[in-house]
């Protein structure tokens, strides 16, 4: 709690009682000390190579045929699974309600700049505190008046080529600091160099400047020398639309897109017509139907929230390169990954649906072993398809 203070006071955010009370609770009650959490990492391990034995077990007992012994067996791995999936949450419980406190500073919805800044640099600080950069190198610079930065691995790799990562924040919120988290991610997983860029956001900046910025951050690669193919576009929620919405500017202007399209938990639709957007939002601890129609209203103001430009689910992705998206079972924005597969497919593009059990929005973010298996995935996949 003190090491998040400090990190806070830095940055000109001033806690009230009732707010401190409340991270304070999270961070020092129900936080894992770093040996426990090792010995917890330990007991899962064991676990893992239990539960593995007994599979083998199992597969010679139904040969055999020993009913009673088989049953006895899968009363065993049942609960040996409900200590396992118990302990797991016990480790991702805490950091959820960490960032479902530090989101929830002030009030979001409301889109006043006092609130809106709190949650900015509360982001940042988290996200400045929670990126694991062991291993990576991160080098800040200034890209066109706009702040960017890129991620490295410290030992020599490859650089041919390279993730354009636009970060998630419902286009009001996020910034580098917050970037750091998947960028590092994303880096240390492929082994690219990861360029985050911190685009303009509303409500002070209405669309287009998030686009604007992001074909500032294409065109600085292109100016460097990589091709169009030698760049993966990815991004996480409205970094996920701002992706998509790039990749239809570029069509629309003649040029190349990027050789592959990374989307987490992408925010497809501003229409809000997904039918997980109610079905759901009880179990998505991360957002609510309110927060999106109010970061909606910031960004797209009284436009016609079906356009291509706001709603890419709608739009016609003839030529888009492969593309893989993740999304968690427990979240509202469920049907805008669904039916953005479901189109892109119907589009002719080869696109891998992936859907995570019980994982929520963003759970990439979050440290988990469904979070790292989904980041191993992205690695497969670009190896397959670029």
């Amino acid at each position: 709690m003190d090491k998040l203070k400090v990190l806070l006071q830095k940055l000109g955010i001033e806690l009230t009682a009732d707010q401190t009370k409340q991270i304070g609770e999270v961070v020092e009650k129900e936080f894992v000390p770093a040996a426990e959490a090792t010995a917890n990492k330990t007991k899962l391990d064991e676990l893992t190579k239990q539960l593995a034995a007994r599979d083998k077990d199992l597969a010679k007992l139904k040969a055999d045929n020993k009913s009673e012994e088989l049953q006895k067996q899968l009363d065993e791995t049942k609960q040996a699974d409900e200590k396992e999936e118990s302990a797991e949450k016990l480790k991702l419980e805490p950091f959820m309600r960490l960032l479902k406190a530090v989101h929830s500073l002030g009030e979001p919805e409301a889109m006043t700049s006092e609130d809106l800044e709190k949650q900015r640099r509360a982001q940042d600080a988290l996200g400045n505190m929670a990126a694991s950069m062991s291993g990576l190198v991160w080098e800040p610079f200034e890209l066109g008046g706009m702040q960017a930065a890129w991620m490295r691995l410290e030992r020599e790799h490859r650089r041919r080529r390279v993730i354009l990562y636009c970060h998630g924040g419902g286009y009001t919120s996020g910034g580098l600091g917050f970037s750091k988290v998947l960028a590092s991610k994303l880096c240390r997983a492929t082994g690219m160099d990861v360029l985050a860029f911190d685009y303009r956001l509303a409500p002070e900046h209405p669309y287009p400047a998030a686009i604007e910025d992001g074909q500032a951050a294409w065109d600085h690669l292109m100016h460097m020398g990589f091709g169009a193919r030698d760049i993966v576009l990815a991004g996480d929620s409205a970094g996920g639309n701002l992706a998509l919405v790039l990749c239809l500017k570029l069509r629309s202007e003649g040029r190349m897109l990027p050789g592959a399209l990374l989307l987490m938990s992408p925010w497809t639709d501003m229409t809000m017509s997904g039918e997980s957007l109610r079905e759901r939002a009880g179990i998505d601890p991360a957002l609510t139907p309110e927060y999106m129609a109010a970061v909606r209203a910031a960004y797209a103001g009284d436009m016609d929230p079906s356009l291509p430009q706001f709603s890419p689910l709608f739009a016609d992705f003839s030529g888009f390169p492969p593309t893989l998206v993740q999304v968690g079972t427990h979240e509202i924005l469920f049907s805008d990954a669904e039916r953005l597969a479901e189109n892109m497919r119907a589009a002719g593009v080869e696109v891998r649906l992936e859907v995570w059990d019980r994982m929520w929005h963003d759970f990439q973010m979050y440290p988990s072993r469904s979070a790292s298996a989904a980041m191993q995935n992205t690695a497969h996949f670009l190896l397959e398809n670029i």
